[in-house]
């Protein structure tokens, strides 16, 4: 309240232009260096959408400090550097912005001796960035718990105001009854970074803890789509993000063993797309219903989704995604215990993944590297008995893991515990067992706790091999999801 009341008796002052930030761009066109910022983000495993009017918006000065990601990925291009070298404000001179300070896009940054521009690089999201060190590039534990808390807690962000925030989509339950007003761009780029956050929490947390705040926050998003947009291109871009957020939801749904519900989510994320011509979109909603009907145990369905998929996403021009639909092809080969189909889509997945990763890649796919690709095969020779195939692959998942997806770390190495209890090997998956376990205080999942289960009862009778009857004792004593 204070601070809101303090920035609107300021004067509005054109920002002060990025002149260093400039420099760094040297001969290369925006366009160019953009390209080369996305290139090094992928360098790192992280997904930025960056383009020419990105680079342009930081020159101007309009965004005085990056976000997170932003952050790593620059500091990754010019090592040594600091954000104040880039031409950045410090990330603590930008804390605490209030929410009416900025909300249109096209509305100058107020100026004022304690500045306290948004730290995003969408205006207008209303939540600042205040979790970590202004120059802590690692990713640390205590940021990933407060951006977790946050999103599950967040403040007063209602949909009257449209204020889809950072951290998460108007989570006061009455908020939904209220008026909506029409959306413009920065409505629409806070529910794009929303999308982003929730898969950034997944990552590092698991779903359980995420799910049950997840409703309101979907609910915001097509209140706005009822409201109606100001512009179409702000329209195209709401409802795609609606429909990247129902397939979020879904995947906490999904993840946290709620079947019913992801599917119900990832037909809503369908039906979006299909009543808005978005290919994209519905290659994403039919690649995960795929994963979904594996795992629920409609093999064929899967095998028909994934197919469907790559009908829809073969003129999008990723090969990463061609890659990925294989895979979740061959998921449903593996559960119709057809060896000889699930081998020819793995053949092409690798084959498709050889090929490399491109600006073409869907944001959505910053899950999806090597590691990934070694986990989906070990789950395919797992589902088709082959203990000894598939502990390898999971092997090599765990191993090739970048430490920033804690949760997939704890998967893989579940999926490696369970082929090798399978497998005949008690002693080396307890020790598995036991990594997995030390890493459950920061990840919640209901998928990787059933699959312990499952490894603690292989293992029950290899109590008296090296290491089993202590991991069957501490996994005992580990508290379940409710």
């Amino acid at each position: 309240m204070t601070s809101s009341s303090v920035t609107s008796s300021q004067p509005n002052r054109p920002p002060r232009p990025n002149l260093a930030f400039r420099r760094l761009r040297g001969r290369r066109s925006p366009a160019e260096f953009a390209a080369a910022v996305r290139r090094a983000a992928r360098e790192i495993g992280e997904r930025v959408s960056c383009d020419a009017r990105y680079i342009g918006r930081v020159e101007a000065g309009e965004i005085r400090c990056p976000n997170y990601a932003y952050e790593r990925v620059f500091l990754h291009m010019f090592p040594g550097r600091t954000l104040t070298d880039l031409g950045f404000a410090p990330r603590s001179s930008v804390r605490g912005r209030g929410r009416g300070a900025c909300t249109d896009e096209d509305t100058p940054p107020v100026h004022s001796p304690s500045p306290a521009q948004s730290t995003s690089e969408t205006r207008g999201t209303g939540e600042p960035y205040d979790t970590q060190d202004p120059y802590d590039t690692h990713i640390n534990y205590e940021e990933s718990d407060v951006l977790r808390r946050a999103f599950m807690t967040g403040g007063g962000a209602t949909v009257a105001a449209a204020s889809l925030g950072p951290f998460g989509l108007a989570l006061d339950a009455s908020a939904a009854e209220r008026p909506v007003r029409r959306a413009g761009a920065s409505e629409a780029g806070a529910l794009e970074e929303a999308v982003r956050r929730i898969r950034l929490l997944d990552d590092r947390h698991g779903a359980d803890g995420l799910y049950r705040r997840a409703a309101a926050p979907l609910r915001a998003a097509y209140a706005l789509l009822d409201a109606g947009a100001t512009r179409q291109a702000t329209a195209d871009r709401l409802h795609s993000g609606a429909g990247e957020l129902a397939i979020s939801v879904g995947w906490l749904a999904h993840d946290s063993g709620r079947f019913d519900d992801a599917r119900s989510h990832y037909a809503e994320a369908l039906a979006t797309a299909r009543m808005t011509g978005d290919p994209a979109l519905e290659a994403h909603a039919f690649c995960n219903t795929a994963f979904l009907a594996r795992d629920a145990g409609r093999p064929r369905e899967a095998v028909r989704a994934a197919q469907a998929a790559q009908r829809i996403g073969q003129p999008l021009g990723s090969a990463r995604l061609m890659s990925l639909l294989a895979l979740r092809e061959a998921g449903g080969w593996a559960g119709l215990a057809d060896r000889t189909g699930c081998a020819q889509a793995l053949t092409r997945a690798h084959a498709l993944y050889e090929r490399g990763a491109s600006d073409a890649d869907p944001e959505w796919m910053t899950f999806y590297g090597e590691a990934e690709l070694e986990a989906l095969e070990a789950q395919c020779w797992s589902t088709l008995g082959d203990w000894t195939r598939a502990a390898r692959h999971a092997r090599r998942a765990a191993h090739l893991q970048d430490p920033h997806f804690t949760r997939n770390i704890a998967l893989y190495t579940a999926e490696l515990a369970d082929d090798l209890a399978r497998g005949g090997r008690p002693d080396e998956a307890a020790a598995a067992g036991m990594r997995v376990l030390d890493l459950l205080d920061e990840v919640q999942s209901s998928r990787i706790q059933a699959m312990l289960a499952g490894t603690a009862r292989v293992l029950l009778p290899h109590r008296r091999a090296s290491g089993v009857s202590e991991f069957l004792e501490r996994h005992a004593s580990v508290p379940r999801s409710v």
